[in-house]
C-alpha cells in the first residue's frame, strides 16, 4: 500500500494516513442544501472530494462515502441568524418546500452527472433522520450540554467549554467572538452569545415542522450532519470533509455536538477545501462576477467569452491544490483547454508507439512519481505536472527521439489511463462521433498526402487550416499523421 499523508485541519500538519479499520474508510462531505443551485464554488468542494474518494479507492481501500443532503433545518447565515432558507425560497415562488427540493435535487444529480462525480455511497437526507436528530438532542441534554428554552433547544457553549475546547478546529475563542459578534436573533432565549439552535421552536410561517419532546419545531442545521454521519460511520470515523466557509461554525459545533453526546471528535482528520475567485476577485454576487456550473458550458455567462466543456472547466479545477484559492478567468481556461487537448492527444498516440528491446527513459520511476504526488494530501497539480512529462517522453517516442519497451509502454499505459480517467476523473471522448469521422477524414487526409506529394504546399495547408477551424488537429510524425 502506497504512503498517504493528508494535511489535518484540526492539527495544522499534515500527517500519514492510517484508518481505524485497515484497508476501509469512512468519509463524510457535506453536501448541497436544496434552497437554490449550487454555483461553482460549490462544485469545486464537490469536484475536489471526488478528487479525494477516486484517490483512496485507487489505492485499494474500501471506502464508504457518504455526502448528505441538506433539505430540512435552520441554516446559520453570515449574520449569525438562524434562517428557513428552503422555507423563504418556498415562500417566493409560491410553491411547497418539496417542491424546491425536488427542483434543486433533480439539477443536483444531472451537474454530478455531467462533471463525472462519482455518486457517494450513501446519500442520506436531513428530512429521512429528524428521530435520530431528536434522539443525539436528547443525549446532549442529558449530559448537561444543552437547555430548554420555550421549545427550542440550545447548545450551552459555556458549559462545554468546562470540559471540552470550543474552538479547537478553527482556533477561534470564546471571548474574541463575543466582542465581534453582533446582536442576534433570539438573543434573549439564549444563556450566552455563542450559544446555537440545536432545535427551533416552530413559527407560524414555517412550511416544514415536526413534532419533537420539546414541541413542534424544526432541527437546527449543524445537528443533522452529526445525526447522519454517525449512524453511517459510527461516532468515530477516518475523514469529514467540506468546504472552508464552513470550518466555522458549521464543522466546529459539529465537533462540540459529537463531544457532547458522544464525548469524541466524530473525525480522526478533518479537510477543507479553499474558495475559487473569478478574473483576482472572491466570487460573489455583489461583485457581478457570479455563475453557476451549467452556465460556463452553455456559454450563457457574460463573464467569459465563450463556452468549456465539463472536462476543461474540471481539468482547471485540477490544477489549484485544494487547499489553495483558484482564480478563474477567460485566460486560465483557454490555457486548458490547450493543455488537456495536449494530454488527450498524447493518450493516442499510446497505443501507436513503436517497441523496442531498450528504454532510454525510466518509465517505472516517472509511474511512482504519479502516485507521490496524489500521495503528499492529493496533490494533483504536481500530478498533472509529472502526466506531462510522460507526455514529451510520448513525443519523442513517437518521434524517434526517445524508446520504450513493450513492459514500460504497457505499465505506461495503464497508469496514465488509471489516473486521468479513474483519478482526474476526466472522461474520455465519445467514440461515436469520431468513428463516424473516420471514412471522411481518411480521404480528406489522402487527398493532403497528394499534395504534399505534388509540392502543392498551398492546397495542403489549406486543408490543415480549415480542419482547425472544424476543431480537427492533424500532426505529422515520422509515423504518419493522425488527427484529433
Amino acid at each position: 500500500m502506497q504512503k498517504l499523508t493528508i494535511y489535518n485541519s484540526l492539527t495544522g500538519n499534515k500527517e500519514e494516513f492510517k484508518p481505524i479499520h485497515e484497508g476501509r474508510v469512512g468519509m463524510y462531505v457535506c453536501g448541497p442544501t436544496l434552497y437554490s443551485e449550487p454555483h461553482m464554488g460549490n462544485m469545486r468542494t464537490f469536484i475536489n472530494f471526488d478528487l479525494v474518494y477516486r484517490y483512496l479507492l485507487k489505492l485499494g481501500y474500501q471506502v464508504k462515502y457518504v455526502r448528505n443532503i441538506t433539505d430540512a433545518g435552520h441554516i446559520t447565515n453570515s449574520a449569525g441568524e438562524d434562517v428557513d432558507s428552503i422555507g423563504k425560497a418556498a415562500r417566493l415562488e409560491q410553491v411547497q418546500s418539496l417542491e424546491i427540493v425536488y427542483k434543486f435535487n433533480r439539477k443536483f444529480i444531472e451537474l454530478q452527472r455531467i462533471y463525472n462525480l462519482l455518486p457517494p455511497s450513501i446519500e442520506p437526507t436531513a428530512t429521512q433522520h429528524i428521530q435520530e436528530q431528536i434522539e443525539i438532542i436528547e443525549k446532549i441534554i442529558e449530559n448537561g450540554f444543552a437547555y430548554v428554552v420555550n421549545g427550542s433547544v440550545y447548545f450551552d457553549v459555556k458549559a462545554y467549554s468546562e470540559k471540552f475546547n470550543y474552538g479547537i478546529l478553527s482556533g477561534r475563542k470564546v471571548d474574541e467572538l463575543e466582542e465581534a459578534t453582533r446582536e442576534l436573533n433570539a438573543q434573549g432565549e439564549k444563556r450566552f452569545f455563542a450559544d446555537f439552535a440545536l432545535w427551533k421552536k416552530a413559527n407560524p410561517e414555517d412550511m416544514q415542522i415536526w413534532r419533537s419532546p420539546w414541541g413542534n419545531g424544526n432541527p437546527g442545521w449543524h445537528i443533522e450532519c452529526t445525526a447522519m454521519s454517525t449512524k453511517y460511520l459510527g461516532n468515530h470515523f477516518d475523514i469529514h470533509g467540506g468546504g472552508m466557509d464552513l470550518k466555522f461554525p458549521h464543522h466546529e459545533d459539529e465537533i462540540a455536538q459529537s463531544c457532547g453526546s458522544f464525548g469524541c471528535n466524530p473525525a480522526n482528520i478533518w479537510m477543507h477545501a479553499n474558495m475559487l475567485n473569478v478574473n483576482g476577485q472572491k466570487m460573489s454576487k455583489s461583485f457581478g462576477n457570479f455563475f453557476l456550473p451549467m452556465e460556463i458550458i452553455e456559454g450563457t455567462t457574460d463573464i467569459f467569452d465563450k463556452a468549456y466543456s465539463a472536462n476543461v472547466v474540471r481539468f482547471f479545477m485540477m490544477q489549484a491544490h485544494y487547499r489553495s484559492t483558484i482564480d478563474v478567468s477567460g485566460d486560465a481556461l483557454a490555457a486548458s483547454e490547450k493543455g488537456f487537448q495536449r494530454l488527450k492527444d498524447a493518450l493516442v498516440l499510446l497505443p501507436k508507439l513503436k517497441v523496442t528491446d531498450h528504454s532510454t527513459f525510466d518509465a517505472p520511476s516517472l509511474v511512482q512519481s504519479l502516485y507521490d504526488a496524489m500521495n503528499d494530501d492529493f496533490n494533483a497539480p504536481i500530478l498533472i505536472a509529472r502526466l506531462f512529462d510522460a507526455v514529451t517522453h510520448i513525443n519523442k517516442v513517437n518521434d524517434g527521439a526517445d524508446t520504450i519497451t513493450a513492459g514500460d509502454l504497457k505499465l505506461l499505459t495503464e497508469e496514465m489511463e488509471s489516473f486521468v480517467y479513474d483519478v482526474l476523473g476526466l472522461q474520455s471522448e465519445e467514440s461515436g462521433s469520431n468513428d463516424r469521422l473516420s471514412p471522411v477524414m481518411d480521404l480528406v487526409l489522402e487527398l493532403r498526402a497528394k499534395a504534399r506529394e505534388n509540392k502543392d504546399w498551398t492546397t495542403s495547408d489549406q486543408i490543415r487550416d480549415a480542419l482547425a477551424k472544424a476543431g480537427i488537429v492533424v500532426k505529422d510524425s515520422k509515423e504518419g499523421t493522425y488527427w484529433s
